[in-house]
């Protein structure tokens, strides 16, 4: 099995638990490795100061050792101060984590939506309604797993049923199972506006239940 040193790799923390006596297992989201398994050894001792850098929403610079697909941390900095959420903002991050969790195959790099997440992270400190934000990167992590949605045939005017394999689907009724046109165009353009937020909400749900095997999660808990 080969050995792997990676040195300087820009992560955030998506999640952590305790390992043994004094060490924690970590769950990276990585720029050029996609989804990374570690071993910190060591951190949870009462004279170590990197377990404060093993939180969410820190940008990190890591570099990592090992044969297998959970490697040892080797070394930790952090590129700034931990963005401080509060309220619905800690929510929505921690809900976007645990979907990272849950769909993304370790050691898949996905660059763009690694950009995508810091994008997110930025604009939910500074948003005071969370929701459009969350939806945009929704789209992009369904983009990603390649499950784009199809807007070719979409008008304005009209509206549709979502049903999975066969995309959007035109229908004469409109209904609280039904999508306007609008606001489909409005998702494909990242132009929402708060009347679309609603139904695109229900849209990615529905996107969403499929591939998450129909076990919900539990950040959704929280929100309710």
């Amino acid at each position: 099995m080969k050995w792997s040193r990676e040195e300087s790799q820009a992560v955030y923390v998506l999640h952590t638990r305790p390992y043994r006596e004094s060490s924690l297992l970590v769950d990276c989201f990585s720029k050029n490795f996609g989804r990374v398994s570690l071993i910190a050894k060591g951190v949870r001792q009462a004279k170590s100061r990197r377990v404060g850098l093993l939180q969410p929403f820190i940008p990190l610079l890591i570099s990592w050792v090992g044969r297998t697909d959970l490697y040892t941390l080797c070394h930790l900095e952090a590129l700034c101060a931990q963005r401080l959420f509060s309220g619905e903002q800690l929510l929505c991050g921690l809900y976007i984590n645990e979907l990272l969790m849950r769909l993304l195959q370790r050691e898949d790099p996905h660059p763009e939506l690694f950009e995508a997440y810091e994008r997110l992270l930025i604009e939910l400190v500074q948003a005071s309604h969370c929701e459009r934000a969350l939806r945009i990167f929704e789209k992009n992590l369904l983009v990603t797993l390649g499950y784009a949605f199809s807007f070719e045939e979409i008008q304005e005017n009209s509206h549709y049923r979502f049903e999975g394999a066969s995309g959007f689907i035109q229908t004469d009724l409109s209904s609280h199972e039904t999508f306007s046109g609008e606001s489909l165009l409005a998702l494909n353009a990242e132009n929402l506006g708060d009347h679309h937020l609603k139904e695109i909400k229900k849209l990615m749900r529905q996107a969403l239940f499929f591939l998450l095997n129909d076990k919900p999660l539990k950040t959704r808990e929280l929100f309710v």
